[in-house]
C-alpha cells in the first residue's frame, strides 16, 4: 500500500493553502502559528517537495504546492460534508459556498437571499465577498458573481442584471438647475468608486458633457462607499440602477439627469467552473439567481 501523509498536516496544508496565510489558517484550526508551520514543514519533509514560497507581505504556493491543494481540496470538502450531514442527525444538508463583489452582495444579493431559504431549508448559503476574479482552482467555493463582459471559456456564465449607470444624488440637495441638463453637473461633486474609476467618464462622455473633469471628486474604495456618500448628501454618484433601484423608490435617493448609459454585456454574472458537474444545491441556487434577476 502507498504511504499516505498524517492527518494533521494535511489540514494545516488545506487551511494555509486555502487561506494563503499561516496565521489565519492557525485560527480557523484552533492552534497556534507555530504548530501550523510545524506541520507544513513536516509534510515538505513526507513528500520531499516544498509546497510554500515566502514572498514580502506572506506566502504563496509553489507550483507543487497549487497542484496538491487542488487535489486535496475536494476531499477535505467531502469530508465536512460528511460531517454536516451527521451532525445533521442524518437530514441531508449542503453547504453551499458563493462568493460575491461586497456592493452586489450587501446591495442585491442579501436582501433577495431569504427567499432562497424559504424554498430550500436544506441548503445553507456561507457567503464570502471579494473584488478579485473568482479561482475556482485557489478558492473553497462553488460559484460566485464576478463583474465584467462575461466572455470566460472555462466558466459557465448567467447575466444577472442589467448595467444602467445613472448619476443619484440625496433628494434635499437636489436644486432645480441640476435637473435642466447633464452639463449642470458641472458645478457638483463628484462621487467616484475606485473599484470602477471609468463610471463617470463613460457616462459623461456618452451624455454629450464637455467642460467637466470625470476624474474629480471624492474617491471611495467600492461603489458600496459611495452609494452611501451620496444617501448622506455628499455629492452625486455615478451608480449601477439596478443596485439602487430600493433607494430610488423610497425617494432617499433621486436621479437628477434622466440619461442613463446601458454598459451592454459589461455587468455582473453568476458564474461556475465548467470542468466540474453541478451539485443539486448548485443547480438550485442557479435557478434562483435566475428566477430573481428575471423579477
Amino acid at each position: 500500500m502507498d504511504p499516505l501523509p498524517p492527518l494533521n498536516p494535511l489540514k494545516a496544508f488545506e487551511a494555509t493553502g486555502r487561506l494563503l496565510s499561516v496565521s489565519k489558517a492557525a485560527e480557523a484550526l484552533s492552534v497556534t502559528p507555530a504548530a501550523v508551520s510545524r506541520q507544513i514543514r513536516a509534510l515538505e519533509e513526507f513528500l520531499a517537495v516544498q509546497l510554500f514560497d515566502r514572498v514580502p507581505g506572506g506566502i504563496q504556493l509553489t507550483p507543487a504546492g497549487a497542484r496538491y491543494l487542488s487535489e486535496v481540496s475536494p476531499l477535505f470538502a467531502a469530508l465536512r460534508t460528511a460531517t454536516n450531514r451527521v451532525m445533521g442527525g442524518g437530514y441531508r444538508r449542503h453547504v453551499l459556498k458563493i462568493r460575491s463583489p461586497a456592493t452586489f452582495a450587501v446591495r442585491w444579493l442579501i436582501p433577495r437571499l431569504a427567499s432562497f431559504h424559504r424554498q430550500h431549508p436544506s441548503i445553507d448559503v456561507q457567503l464570502a465577498t471579494s473584488p478579485a476574479p473568482l479561482n475556482f482552482e485557489r478558492e473553497d467555493i462553488e460559484a460566485g458573481v464576478q463583474l465584467g463582459d462575461g466572455d470566460w471559456p472555462a466558466l459557465r456564465t448567467q447575466r444577472l442584471v442589467p448595467n444602467l449607470l445613472v448619476p443619484v444624488m440625496a433628494p434635499r440637495h437636489a436644486a432645480p438647475r441640476a435637473m435642466a441638463s447633464p452639463q449642470a453637473l458641472a458645478g457638483e461633486t463628484l462621487l467616484h468608486s475606485m473599484a470602477r474609476p471609468d463610471d463617470w467618464a463613460l457616462w459623461l462622455q456618452a451624455a454629450g458633457v464637455t467642460g467637466i473633469n470625470p476624474y474629480r471628486g471624492m474617491k471611495y474604495e467600492t461603489s458600496l462607499l459611495a452609494y452611501q456618500a451620496a444617501l448622506e448628501g455628499h455629492g452625486i454618484a455615478i451608480a449601477q440602477q439596478a443596485l439602487v433601484e430600493k433607494e430610488l423608490a423610497e425617494g432617499t435617493l433621486v436621479a437628477p439627469v434622466a440619461f442613463t448609459l446601458d454598459r451592454g454585456r459589461h455587468t455582473y454574472y453568476f458564474a461556475s467552473p465548467l470542468d466540474k458537474p453541478e451539485t443539486a444545491a448548485l443547480q438550485a441556487f442557479r435557478e434562483w439567481m435566475a428566477a430573481s434577476a428575471a423579477a
